[in-house]
């Protein structure tokens, strides 16, 4: 079965995770979980990362944006990556000491 564009952005996000040797884990949604959470939770060098993955201009929803707000709140990173700026990603954890 061919992978969607979502799940290449989310395949390539693993990857720049595991290749710096940060903890990741992506979350299943279902009925007793809570909805909106981003696609991947990851903690690398003691910072706590959100991750929404994207991909063909597709955006979050109003929930996905809302839990992102609160992890920015609550002092972690959020990210919305899509195919055209995983650079963004590479920055952030370039960026983390």
């Amino acid at each position: 079965m061919a992978k969607t564009p979502e799940a290449k952005v989310k395949d390539v996000v693993k990857q720049l995770l595991s290749d710096r040797g940060a903890y990741y884990a992506m979350p299943v949604a279902s009925g007793y979980g809570n909805a909106g959470i981003p696609d991947i939770l990851a903690c690398y060098k003691g910072r706590f990362l959100g991750i929404e993955c994207k991909a063909k201009g597709n955006k979050p929803t109003t929930l996905q944006l809302f839990n992102l707000k609160q992890i920015r709140d609550a002092g972690g990173i959020d990210l919305i990556i899509d195919e055209h700026n995983l650079d963004t990603l590479k920055k952030a954890l370039d960026n983390i000491k």
